[in-house]
């Protein structure tokens, strides 16, 4: 497990970090050393490769797993570590700061797929569906964009229709992470369509499996180490005991999954755009210009200053999100907050860091490109920036009475 590999690697938490961690449980001070050196060493060096060649990086997948980082927050009965939600989002940002493709592959394992079978599946669901997938090396995916639906969640026009012990489902799902690499998928069908919303149901459905069809790998901005497609349905036989809940409860799960997955492109975010500031960082060290090096520029140290700040306020609103679902509180709010601010900052500090570094931020000779690009996604997936911004609103609105 995570925690007990992190116990091995006690030590010097590096003295930039020492800010934002002091206030943490040294358990979790312990796993951020832990999946920053694992980081470091497995993931770092082969981003650009994964990125260039649309690399799965499986090896450092398996490896994930076995550090206990595909299912962070699944109790120890299931295969998991057993750690709460600020443990992951600490782990997201640190494995996403080495790599963001590995990052989102662990991000849609932990929080859209293993999720909702957690809190919604039943004992054998969980035996089936969980345990095989906790270790790295099968992993899940989550079903719920259409090409005709983007951000309207309700508006399922994948159909489940009901036949003796089974159901058969119709119609096509898109945009899905880990499309390709994934063995089982939580999928959304409308299975009562009088009922509108309320007539959402959700499946657990394995791959592959008769009926289910892959489209094309879409050729993607960035993230490109993590496989994205359609998942195409054509009388595709599920059994009713792959039912995830009670008929008709899929669009609650698919909100509340939502909710958690947005604390993970939350702490995506962050790692993007942390190591979009390191780079900056250091090369305004090492770049000379008028006899000094750039850093001792005003206009750089404003840049740098900025860049900082918001990550920093980014990263406390993540850390206040995750630390509300861990106390059982209400965080549908905070988690949008989190997943807003954490995207924007993600892009604006990856476009400061190509600004720092000039040319040589153009280039793919330099991560600089790689940040902005992979950043551009986080304010996409997972509910767009507007889409936060309505359901913070809404949320304002309710604490008003209104």
């Amino acid at each position: 497990m995570a925690l007990n590999l992190a116990r091995k690697c006690i030590g010097q938490v590096p003295s930039r970090c020492i800010a934002s961690l002091a206030s943490l449980p040294e358990t979790h001070q312990m796993l951020q050393k832990t999946c920053r050196d694992f980081a470091e060493a497995e993931l770092k060096p082969h981003a650009a490769k994964f990125d260039k060649e649309h690399l799965y990086p499986k090896d450092q997948i398996k490896k994930m797993g076995e550090l206990g980082l595909m299912a962070v927050d699944v109790p120890e009965e299931f295969g998991g570590t057993g750690l709460d939600y600020l443990a992951y989002a600490i782990a997201m940002e640190e494995i996403s700061r080495g790599c963001a493709s590995a990052g989102v592959i662990m991000s849609v394992n932990n929080s859209l797929y293993l999720g909702p079978i957690l809190k919604f599946g039943n004992q054998k669901q969980k035996e089936n569906f969980i345990t095989p997938f906790a270790n790295g090396v099968k992993i899940g995916c989550f079903a719920l964009s259409e090409p005709g639906n983007g951000s309207d969640a309700g508006a399922a026009s994948t159909m489940a229709v009901a036949k003796g012990s089974d159901y058969i489902l119709n119609g096509t799902k898109a945009w899905i992470t880990n499309g390709y690499e994934s063995e089982a998928t939580v999928v959304f069908a409308t299975t009562d369509k009088a009922k509108k919303h309320k007539g959402i149901s959700a499946f657990i459905v394995p791959k592959p499996t008769t009926g289910l069809t892959l489209g094309k790998k879409e050729d993607k901005m960035g993230i490109r180490g993590s496989s994205t497609c359609s998942l195409i349905f054509e009388d595709c036989q599920v059994p009713s005991e792959n039912l995830l809940g009670e008929p008709g409860l899929g669009f609650k799960i698919a909100m509340m999954t939502l909710d958690a997955g947005r604390i993970g492109i939350a702490s995506q975010g962050l790692g993007i755009a942390q190591a979009a500031l390191d780079c900056a960082v250091d090369y305004a060290s090492k770049r000379q210009a008028f006899g000094a090096p750039i850093s001792k520029l005003q206009a750089i140290q404003h840049k740098i200053a900025n860049m900082a700040m918001r990550l920093e306020a980014a990263r406390l609103l993540t850390w206040r999100a995750a630390f509300l679902k861990d106390n059982k509180k209400p965080f549908t709010k905070e988690a949008a907050m989190a997943k807003l601010a954490a995207s924007e900052a993600a892009t604006y500090i990856s476009h400061q860091a190509i600004q720092i570094l000039g040319g040589m931020g153009y280039v793919s000779d330099m991560p600089a490109e790689r940040h902005y690009r992979d950043a551009r996604i986080t304010e996409i997936y997972e509910g767009t920036s507007e889409i936060q911004r309505l359901v913070i609103a809404a949320n304002v609105f309710k604490e008003y009475g209104l």
